[in-house]
């Protein structure tokens, strides 16, 4: 399961031209909304397209804070997540309800863990090393073993068959 939904996802990847939504749609979006989460809480955000890689220029008050590429837009987390699942898979309604649920979770988690890594960058640039690379990846994959955890436990045919 994981391998054949990273092979679709790479080909959505290869396919992608970029054209309108830069650099890929997904990608784009979670750029979009960061940027409108930021402005709800106050920042003036902008995004531009970087112009020597596929990625987008997030500034916030007027400083460049990040650059926002592919692997910021939880698909393969959420591609991560489903194969788990699908592999401990339950009852067909229980595994596409939790499937969809988790997906959504996953998806706004990183979009909100995107919004908090730009306002700590902003306030404590400092701190760029230890927030990107070791408190907001744990919290993307923390949530998401936490929901395997949950699944395992609770609905998976693994639980059944030790009942």
């Amino acid at each position: 399961m994981y391998g054949s939904l990273s092979i679709i996802y790479q080909f959505y990847l290869k396919f992608s031209d970029g054209s309108q939504f830069y650099p890929d749609y997904m990608t784009h979006v979670v750029t979009l909304q960061t940027q409108d989460l930021l402005h709800a809480l106050g920042y003036n955000a902008e995004v531009k397209p970087h112009p020597d890689e596929l990625s987008m220029k997030l500034i916030v008050n007027g400083n460049y804070l990040a650059r926002i590429v592919e692997g910021c837009n939880s698909v393969s987390v959420i591609i991560l997540f489903l194969s788990f699942v699908i592999a401990f898979s339950g009852r067909l309604r229980e595994t596409i309800i939790f499937v969809l649920a988790g997906s959504v979770l996953i998806y706004v988690v990183n979009l909100l863990r995107i919004v908090l890594l730009s306002i700590g960058l902003y306030h404590y640039p400092w701190r760029a090393e230890l927030l990107h690379e070791v408190i907001f990846p744990g919290i993307i994959y923390g949530m998401v073993f936490l929901l395997w955890m949950f699944w395992v436990n609770r609905f998976s045919k693994l639980k059944k068959e030790n009942e």
